[in-house]
């Protein structure tokens, strides 16, 4: 007679589920040192700047060794890839929610201006470390390829807010202005982010102004 097979014991269902679990606790305590150092990093980055920074400062700053912090990021460059990955993915999703077409006739040119001020700078006031990455002199080049994608997509979604606000503005003249907008706000970025209190709030009012200047020409019977 063929054998009868046996049905796994209680006790043996129990090992294979723990066993199971072992490895999703593992990667669970990895994503959270990784989050932790990210986090460390940020720090160390809008203290010092990426140049200045060091994977000890780093490590130092998460409370960790440096034997800790290379068990998952061989060094600088690769913590300040993965950073700015994540930060370019949270911008991203800034702009989605305010670089959005308008209709001039519902929404001032004032409104769209000011809400799309105040989410960037919100944005760079809670990441510094997004600065830091993104305007240093020295950051590796693949953040300084992402970034220059970022730039020609904001570009882009500037001019599908303006074009609404100017009819009849050849595509070359929206695009230059865009272009400007984007340059005259990370100028304008620079000085704000070395203020604080009612000196920032100040930068930042001067910022919109500027803004809104260049742009009503553009504009014209359109502006409310």
């Amino acid at each position: 007679m063929p054998e009868k097979s046996e049905k796994p014991t209680e006790k043996s269902a129990e090992t294979t589920a723990a066993a199971e679990e072992r490895p999703r606790r593992r990667q669970a305590r990895g994503e959270r040192r990784i989050a932790q150092l990210l986090e460390a990093a940020a720090t160390v980055f809008s203290t010092t700047g990426y140049t200045a920074a060091s994977t000890n400062a780093i490590a130092r700053e998460a409370g960790v060794s440096p034997g800790t912090l290379y068990q998952f990021f061989p060094n600088k460059e690769a913590i300040a890839i993965e950073l700015g990955s994540r930060l370019l993915h949270e911008m991203r999703e800034s702009y989605d929610e305010v670089l959005t077409p308008l209709d001039p006739t519902i929404t001032p040119l004032e409104e769209a201006v000011t809400a799309a001020v105040d989410r960037f700078i919100e944005f760079s006031c809670r990441f510094p470390a997004f600065f830091a990455l993104m305007h240093g002199p020295d950051i590796p080049g693949r953040i300084a390829e992402e970034h220059e994608a970022l730039h020609t997509t904001l570009v882009t979604r500037v001019e599908t807010i303006l074009t609404p606000f100017a009819p009849g503005t050849p595509a070359a003249t929206i695009t230059r202005t865009a272009r400007m907008c984007v340059g005259i706000y990370k100028a304008g970025l620079e000085l704000i982010m070395i203020h604080e209190g009612a000196e920032r709030e100040a930068y930042i009012q001067e910022l919109k102004d500027v803004l809104l200047r260049y742009l009503r020409p553009l504009a014209g019977d359109v502006v409310r």
